[in-house]
């Protein structure tokens, strides 16, 4: 949703690191997950989940940088942040159900 989004951003050269920065971002609250599952134990798993945590609110922290800078509307950010704080509820609740020592 987040990469569907920023694709109709027009803005000048000078901010496409800020698009980079939000795909790079977003897409990585899944990837770490995914890389964290792949690891060898629960403890392991837990850090990346906590990784993946910070890419969601660095997300969040760019969206809002988005909004204030009207490249998403109103409607748009909203969307996208109940997303994102119901995200951040399922990895709260799998952050702990992990057990680790």
């Amino acid at each position: 949703m987040v990469i569907d989004a920023t694709e109709c951003i027009d803005t000048s050269r000078q901010h496409y690191r800020l698009i980079e920065q939000i795909e790079a971002s977003s897409t990585s609250v899944a990837m770490n997950i995914a890389e964290g599952k792949g690891r060898f134990s629960l403890k392991e798993f837990k850090h990346f989940c906590y990784i993946s945590r910070g890419s969601l609110y660095e997300t969040m922290t760019l969206l809002e940088i988005f909004h204030r800078k009207d490249w998403i509307s109103s409607a748009k950010y909203d969307e996208l942040k109940a997303e994102a704080i119901e995200i951040a509820a399922m990895i709260k609740g799998l952050i702990n159900s992990l057990r680790t020592e």
